[in-house]
């Protein structure tokens, strides 16, 4: 007990501290008026060290008028020359960053048209001096497009399987709920049994563009057939019209075809990349896509129409809400005489219009 009285007695003798209250800062010195001050004092091993602190105050952001701030000054030691104050805590602000969505879908190919684009008002007659095609209220340069599909259908795939079948409606229902038949086979007196008579015909497209034709719709607004077993994801892929080929009237109700776009073949050195199977639709280019002549709503109810003399007009991309590099290939028109029993199918070619 007596020694450890005596080694506290040691330690505090060789460390005395001292404590001023603080107090305010006398006039005169520089110092502003009214500032807090404290002052520590401490020995050890025989030598007074001193602690003076100066009060910590808040300063708020901005440019300063003085450059004294609060410090705190250690006695003996070399101070640094004082610091602009910079004034409150201060984050570091991060780079701007513009707001991403929560995911990246290839979305349709909506391209506003330039201004550079569009001819002048007053003339539209001169797009042929100018270099420029008048699809519709789209301008595009006729040359060095680039960057964009570029759709063309294949004539002569049209021309070698054009048939005419008959079937009994019971046999077309999948068909009829894509309202790809005539108004009268729809009527109240239709029964299951009534036979429907159909210009059946194959069609293969070609995408010889330079860019993927991807459907016009954000995938969450496809709709699901569940005949067909597969999404549709453009409302009007095609249009299918049968012409008088003396009048050049309608006289057949055109079908507004929408399948399920995918790569069926492509040329070698090009890679299928869209299959509706995997729930990816679009055409790469250099591919084709291909519907038979024996799939569902691959025709035009001829039920109504009497023998003779016609045009079928194949438009694909018709209301050319995709653009293109190129719209004066996306017709075909071919020569279509009918018996009232089967067609023959001549001069397939591909037309502006």
């Amino acid at each position: 007990m007596a020694l450890a009285l005596t080694v506290w007695q040691l330690v505090w003798g060789a460390c005395v501290c001292v404590l001023v209250h603080g107090q305010q800062a006398p006039p005169g010195q520089g110092s502003d008026p009214g500032r807090w001050r404290q002052l520590i004092q401490w020995e050890n091993n025989g030598q007074v060290y001193s602690l003076l602190n100066s009060g910590a105050e808040y300063v708020p952001p901005g440019p300063q008028g003085s450059e004294a701030n609060s410090r705190v000054l250690l006695a003996g030691a070399p101070q640094a020359p004082p610091r602009r104050s910079q004034g409150g805590l201060r984050r570091r602000q991060a780079p701007v960053v513009e707001p991403q969505p929560p995911f990246r879908v290839l979305e349709p190919p909506y391209l506003p048209v330039r201004s550079s684009d569009a001819p002048p008002p007053g003339s539209e007659r001169n797009g042929a001096q100018q270099g420029r095609l008048s699809v519709g209220s789209v301008y595009r340069p006729n040359q060095n497009g680039r960057g964009l599909p570029d759709l063309v259908p294949d004539p002569n795939y049209v021309q070698a399987s054009t048939y005419v079948q008959r079937a009994h409606l019971y046999s077309l229902r999948c068909a009829a709920e894509e309202k790809c038949l005539a108004s009268t086979a729809y009527a109240p007196e239709a029964t299951d049994y009534d036979v429907r008579v159909l210009l059946r015909f194959p069609q293969r497209v070609k995408n010889q563009g330079t860019a993927d034709f991807l459907p016009n719709r954000p995938r969450h607004t496809w709709e699901w057939h569940s005949c067909h077993q597969h999404y549709h994801s453009m409302d009007e892929f095609s249009h299918y019209d049968l012409l008088d080929a003396a009048t050049g009237k309608k006289v057949a109700e055109g079908h507004k075809a929408s399948f399920c776009l995918e790569d069926s073949t492509c040329d070698f050195g090009n890679l299928k990349r869209y299959a509706c199977t995997s729930h990816t639709q679009g055409l790469s280019p250099g591919c084709y896509d291909t519907y038979n002549a024996d799939i569902d709503c691959q025709w035009i109810d001829i039920t109504d129409v009497q023998p003779g003399n016609y045009i079928l007009k194949v438009h694909v991309n018709p209301k050319y809400i995709v653009l293109e590099s190129d719209f004066t290939n996306n017709v075909v028109r071919c020569n279509i005489h009918y018996t009232g029993r089967y067609v023959s199918t001549t001069n397939c070619k591909i037309v502006q219009s």
